[in-house]
């Protein structure tokens, strides 16, 4: 397995200063690494487990980076969730944990530790893994496309408040469709579109949503529908897959994302099948423990 070479352990278990973590399970995993559980683990060159891993990210002693990948998962957790608190919480791996050291950071970490050098690569001595690096957001490609998607489920009530339900009716009949064309250049912001009629016609989102429908009957690679908690009522769909990301509520619309249309944020209306759609994803998608 890569990265797990005695050096780069020791290295990075050496006076490791620990600025974050991430957990990478089945139904909680950093998007950028891929469209699935086991993509995310393989772009790591980690096994699929079941139980899933704690990747903690820190500073050696000289300022270097790693990623030190541990399989004590509930740890990992429940730092996260003293941090998310605004609590204090020592995130002291043991070293019987320690599955991989992996140089470099796949996350973008906007803090250093003190007292350190700033952070940079480790020597290339130190491990035989590459160097990991989060994704170039001047480009856009698939990782991004993943982060984009993160963002609208994160700040889901402000993406909504952009979009008027009238656009999802025709307006011939007052029908409300499948899908609107409407999207934003660049700036990842969904305009007013042009109305709901012309949304069957969108390539894209019709196969996103016939790939959708495949999931239901032949049940995609492990990760790749997840459900997390929204309201009482409601529950967050996100589905990814080939070159697109989709984003739900189960009691409202869905967004679309297309490696192929860069930037663009594509609403599409609850219609007569999106409700059926969206309950059926959820039945079959994983969930945090």
């Amino acid at each position: 397995m890569a990265g797990t070479d005695e050096d780069a352990i020791a290295a990075a278990d050496d006076a490791l200063y620990v600025l974050t973590a991430v957990l990478l399970t089945p139904a909680q995993f950093p998007s950028v690494l891929g469209d699935d559980y086991p993509e995310a683990c393989a772009a790591l060159g980690l096994a699929p487990l079941a139980e899933g891993y704690g990747l903690v990210l820190g500073q050696d002693g000289d300022g270097a980076r790693w990623t030190v990948v541990i399989d004590d998962v509930s740890l990992v957790a429940v730092a996260i969730a003293s941090w998310d608190c605004g609590m204090e919480y020592d995130l002291s791996p043991d070293e019987r944990t320690v599955v991989a050291a992996l140089p470099g950071w796949p996350l973008a970490v906007a803090v250093a530790a003190p007292g350190v050098p700033a952070p940079h690569d480790p020597d290339p001595e130190l491990s035989d893994a590459p160097v990991l690096s989060p994704p170039d957001t001047s480009t856009w490609g698939s990782a991004q496309r993943r982060l984009g998607a993160d963002e609208i489920a994160l700040r889901w009530a402000v993406w909504r408040e952009q979009i008027d339900d009238a656009d999802f009716q025709d307006p011939a009949d007052g029908a409300a469709k499948d899908g609107a064309p409407a999207g934003a250049e660049g700036g990842g912001e969904p305009s007013d579109g042009a109305g709901g009629e012309a949304s069957p016609r969108h390539g894209g989102i019709r196969r996103v949503l016939a790939e959708a429908r495949s999931y239901v009957d032949s049940p995609p690679p492990l990760g790749r529908v997840r459900s997390s908690f929204a309201t009482s009522d409601a529950r967050t769909l996100r589905a990814d897959g080939p070159g697109w990301s989709m984003v739900a509520r189960t009691d409202d619309i869905a967004f679309v994302l297309l490696d192929d249309e860069p930037g663009e944020v594509l609403p599409v209306g609850r219609g007569p099948e999106l409700p059926g759609l969206l309950e059926a994803l959820d039945k079959l998608a994983v969930r945090p423990l």
